[in-house]
């Protein structure tokens, strides 16, 4: 397979930001604006930016989670967003107990009362079924190519019709390797993630794609999941960075 490529930024770059990166990113040929939903910032409000800058972008978020964000919250911010073009990407954030059931009824609430496509942020096996099996699909991160092609392969023996993206964490620029680098300490730090990596056998810092290798990488993530969602990581976050980031991007995947 060749994955649809899309873009990821983060709600904290700012509505600006995000209206500016999804024009360039429709401009230049991307399928979808993935954006990370962070405390004190709202993705659903940075997709409205860019949903007035757009016309046919799929727009995600990636991911709400519904310990804070519930379905109800997240159907009324939903609300203003054209339904045809948007996913929703939930997760468990920092629930443990009982974690698969609650973002199953999350998934559900919101297939029910919406038209949005909804997916399911989803790093163990148990989550990944239910995100395959009672949700759209799943997004997947953290994972190498070959292992993200075993995933997204489990993934459609379970549900045919599940659509999996991938987040990779992607510096395009020398100047942002640094970031980079640290951006896979940190995940490599979190209690979940941390077992999630030891489960799988890999290191955090071999499932980002840095700039000497932007082509390949690109080119073998693409052919491990239907869509792969280029997690932008700049040197300052900056609009000029992100902007540049989309056309390394074009001439790297042209």
């Amino acid at each position: 397979m060749t994955a649809a490529l899309s873009i990821g930024v983060a709600a904290a770059a700012g509505t600006e930001v995000a209206a500016r990166v999804a024009a360039a990113a429709e401009a230049a040929g991307m399928h979808a604006l993935w954006v990370n939903d962070t405390p004190g910032h709202d993705a659903l409000e940075a997709l409205g930016a860019a949903a007035a800058e757009t016309e046919r972008l799929v727009l995600a978020t990636g991911v709400l989670p519904i310990d804070r964000r519930t379905p109800d919250e997240i159907i009324g911010g939903a609300a203003r967003l054209p339904a045809d073009r948007l996913v929703l990407g939930i997760g468990s954030g920092q629930i443990r107990a009982g974690a698969v059931d609650s973002v199953t009824d999350a998934a559900a609430a919101l297939r029910s009362r919406t038209e949005a496509r909804v997916v399911v942020g989803a790093l163990g096996p148990k989550m990944r079924r239910a995100g395959a099996t009672e949700s759209d699909g799943l997004l997947l991160s953290w994972l190498t190519p070959e292992i993200a092609a075993d995933q997204a392969r489990h993934a459609h023996e379970l549900a045919s019709t599940a659509h999996v993206a991938l987040y990779v964490r992607t510096a395009a620029d020398p100047a942002a390797t640094a970031v980079l680098d640290e951006e896979a300490r940190r995940y490599a730090g979190y209690p979940a993630y941390a077992a999630n990596f030891a489960r799988l056998g890999i290191e955090a810092a071999n499932t980002v794609i840095r700039p000497a290798v932007l082509r390949d990488r690109i080119a073998a993530y693409r052919a491990a999941a239907d869509e792969v969602v280029l997690r932008a990581i700049t040197a300052s976050g900056s609009l000029a960075e992100h902007l540049r980031f989309i056309d390394a991007v074009a001439e790297a995947s042209a």
